[in-house]
């Protein structure tokens, strides 16, 4: 009998430890979650704001570039975290107006550099995100940057 409760009690342990984050999509096909649940037992990692790095011709390049070049920094930091992109629960993007597209956000930049690393057949697990326009970064040839929180299970 204490070999049954032992098992019963095991087997309720380990359903609880298996609770999931919970993600709700977009209505539509845009790649968001509208909603993430995270259950009781969750671990939080907050990455602070990360910006571009120059491509190889010198420069920070234009909006989806510079998405790219800081979505595989986040993707390298989570990486040296033992996480991955399909850990990042929230995201919050800075963007700022782009000369070359009548000093206005070029979100459709945005968007095709954000849409290579989440709502792939790869990695489908969508944050749920802010995207928003502001005055300036710290170097006026930044034009993105973002930030997340990753949540992993325990």
């Amino acid at each position: 009998m204490k070999t049954a409760g032992l098992v019963v009690g095991t087997l309720l342990a380990l359903n609880v430890n298996a609770e999931e984050i919970k993600r709700v999509p977009a209505p539509n096909d845009f790649p968001i979650a509208t909603s993430v649940s995270l259950p009781a037992e969750v671990k939080l990692h907050y990455l602070s704001g990360t910006v571009p790095s120059k491509g190889e011709d010198g420069t920070y390049g234009d909006t989806q570039a510079q998405t790219e070049s800081v979505l595989k920094s986040i993707e390298a930091n989570l990486k040296s975290m033992g996480l991955t992109l399909g850990d990042v629960v929230k995201m919050q993007v800075f963007l700022v107006a782009d000369p070359n597209k009548d000093n206005k956000m070029d979100f459709d930049g945005f968007m095709k550099g954000y849409s290579k690393f989440f709502g792939t057949e790869a990695q489908p697990n969508l944050p749920t995100r802010s995207a928003m326009q502001v005055a300036g970064l710290v170097l006026p040839e930044w034009l993105v940057e973002i930030e997340v929180v990753a949540a992993t299970t325990k």
